[in-house]
């Protein structure tokens, strides 16, 4: 089943009130640390798989890209999207990424935000990149970490006093659907491990470059409230690797 939450009305009234959502990539915890992943757009074609609102379509615009497109099941996501992006190079289209039909090698670079736990075919997923990737291209992603989604209902477990005591991780070997409440509102997503991410990635022949659990930046620390928490276990998980 293919996940949208996105396009249900009260969800995206909220979430368009979320920081990143108001403020873009520099409200963004894990930006600080994604861009340092990201390859010279300079004259590439880009993708970018659950692209949402566009900001990073518009960054690899603003960089250098020659084509940029941006892909996201949601309606709504795209319509803003849209709004927000005043360049002749990027183009957005809706469609899940489990039904993305891609010629072969016919992108420099694939990127993706927060996008894969949302789907139970993270491993066609990635096929289908490899195959669209041309050799030597280069593939960023962001996931909810693994820790983050393990027990399901991502949230903490409090103290007496209502503060966070810790974080709960709990069957984390066994991998699935999770339902969790995000913005108010029951969201499915899919939990799998980190030797899972990192291996399906092998098995299709990439050469992973990088691993990152991002800590916030230091300024969203003083800046936005219960952010220190963050820091408490990992969110987030980033990965940069290359089609050989």
């Amino acid at each position: 089943m293919k996940e949208n939450i996105y396009d249900n009305d009260a969800f995206f009234e909220a979430y368009q009130k979320f920081p990143r959502s108001v403020e873009g990539l520099s409200a963004a915890g894990e930006w600080h640390e994604l861009k340092k992943l990201l390859p010279d757009f300079q004259k590439k074609r880009v993708l970018d798989i659950g692209c949402g609102f566009g900001w990073h379509c518009v960054y690899a615009a603003s960089k250098g890209a020659t084509y940029v497109l941006g892909t996201d099941i949601s309606e709504k996501m795209l319509a803003v999207a849209k709004e927000k992006t005043d360049s002749d190079v990027v183009t957005y289209k809706q469609v899940a990424m489990e039904d993305l039909q891609l010629d072969d090698e016919s992108f420099d670079v694939v990127m993706s935000s927060l996008a894969f736990h949302y789907t139970p075919n993270f491993d066609q997923v990635v096929q289908v990149i490899h195959n669209a990737l041309k050799p030597g291209g280069v593939f960023v992603f962001s996931v909810e970490h693994p820790v983050f989604t393990a027990q399901g209902k991502q949230d903490w477990i409090y103290d007496s006093e209502d503060k966070p005591a810790y974080w709960p991780v709990d069957n984390y070997f066994f991998e699935g659907k999770r339902e969790a409440i995000f913005l108010g509102e029951q969201v499915v997503k899919y939990h799998r491990t980190v030797t899972t991410y990192l291996q399906t990635l092998l098995k299709y022949g990439f050469c992973i470059k990088a691993v990152v659990e991002p800590e916030p930046a230091k300024e969203l620390l003083e800046q936005v409230e219960g952010m220190k928490d963050e820091l408490r276990r990992p969110m987030m998980l980033l990965v940069s690797c290359m089609k050989k």
